[in-house]
This record gives C-alpha cells, structure tokens and sequence, in this order.
C-alpha cells in the first residue's frame, strides 16, 4: 500500500507517544518536564514515608 498504514513504521527519535500527539501536545509535555522533572526525582520525605506506612498499617 502505497502512502498507506500497513507501511513500515517509521524509526525516527521520537518518542512513541509524540507520534500520535499534536505540536501543541508535544510542546506542553516538554515544556511540564523542563520545569518538574527536578521536583518529581527528588527523595520523597522520610516523615511522608512513615505516615504512608503508618496508614497502610490501619
């Protein structure tokens, strides 16, 4: 098929998910991970952790 979807996928270096996702979808994510990326890889709290675990224990 000539154009069509039962082609070969493309291999580029895109994500699989910026595949399918508009230029204004693809901007936003890239955008949220610039600015959170650093806050979300931090530890989380050891005090966080002990009331996590303290609830689970309920």
């Amino acid at each position: 098929m000539i154009g069509g979807h039962a082609d070969k996928p493309s291999r580029s270096s895109k994500k699989p998910d910026e595949e399918q996702s508009s230029p204004f979808d693809i901007w936003l994510s890239r955008g949220l991970h610039q600015l959170f990326d650093d806050v979300a890889n931090e530890p989380i709290p050891e005090e966080l952790l002990q009331l996590i675990e303290e609830d689970r224990n309920k």
